[in-house]
């Protein structure tokens, strides 16, 4: 579709709008300037501060990233925010983009997107940053319709192994599976509003369906003090729940600090800003309603 000549001015103003940056391939690079500054900054840090060479770990660069995003608001919903707008759910998905709110997922995404984007020689381009989130949000990293984004955070995290993006920990850390059948979306329909499109429920019906008996290996939160010396900054936590249906109900960073104590680095379920918990990542477990364990993955430079 051929996109409209508009002054620069009014382009800014239109993304800084919208409710995430969600634009259209050819005009990702003209994304609101907030943005596309921390884009630039936190790239910069990354590579002075030698976390962007070949021998850094994409999840201390990940890390790095949202510290400097701490004090960032939580905001929900934004992939979904062209449904909202009467989008149409099997044609293919905007990306949405934002570096200046973030849900708890679009956090982990965004972090390591930079931290994979700042090792590439030149300069950090908003187009660059798309390209990098887009493999991960997507199955294959390929984007189409509503259905082909990774909903379920196991299945995230399993198709990001398949495709060396991240390296399950569940096995070495002595992950139980959870055989349960992932049915959340279909049995809560009106929660979704994609879902009121007959031609995207059978969609995500067959997702589901599809990811019976496939292995989610989960750390018991009985387990985690005994375990936790092989969890490291970056490594990507994943809250499994009991809620029936549904495999996880949040995402984060484990983070070490300067006492190498075991924290969370996150965007809250609760709202609020990004922040590093007080809580030690076994007491943060401890303390979330209907927890059962950890899904555990570590960030690959790919």
């Amino acid at each position: 579709m051929p996109i409209p000549d508009l002054p620069r001015r009014t382009l800014l103003r239109l993304a800084a709008a919208a409710a995430a940056v969600a634009i259209p391939w050819p005009l990702r690079a003209l994304a609101a300037d907030p943005d596309l500054a921390r884009l630039t900054d936190w790239v910069a840090m990354l590579r002075a501060e030698g976390l962007a060479s070949g021998g850094a770990a994409t999840g201390r660069g990940a890390v790095r990233v949202g510290e400097l995003a701490a004090g960032t608001p939580y905001e929900p919903g934004a992939l979904e925010a062209y449904l909202r707008a009467g989008g149409d759910p099997t044609g293919a998905e905007p990306l949405a983009l934002s570096l200046t709110r973030f849900d708890c997922v679009t956090l982990v995404e965004s972090c390591l997107a930079i931290a994979r984007l700042a090792p590439r020689a030149g300069a950090a381009t908003w187009e660059g940053f798309g390209q990098e989130l887009e493999r991960m949000r997507y199955r294959c990293g390929m984007r189409q319709g509503y259905g082909s984004r990774l909903h379920y955070f196991s299945e995230w995290i399993r198709d990001g192994a398949a495709r060396g993006l991240v390296r399950d920990l569940g096995a070495e850390l002595g992950g139980e599976h959870d055989p349960r059948p992932l049915r959340f979306m279909t049995e809560h329909r009106g929660s979704y509003p994609a879902l009121a499109h007959e031609p995207a429920f059978a969609e995500i019906a067959a997702m589901e369906r599809k990811l019976d008996g496939q292995p989610r290996l989960v750390v018991p939160r009985t387990r985690l003090p005994e375990v936790a010396a092989g969890i490291a900054t970056g490594d990507i936590l994943a809250f499994a729940t009991e809620i029936p249906g549904l495999d996880v109900t949040h995402a984060a960073f484990a983070y070490r600090d300067t006492r190498d104590v075991l924290r969370v680095l996150h965007a809250p379920l609760s709202g609020g800003v990004v922040e590093v918990t007080r809580a030690t990542l076994p007491e943060y477990v401890a303390a979330l309603r209907r927890c059962t364990g950890v899904l555990v993955a570590r960030p690959l430079p790919a």
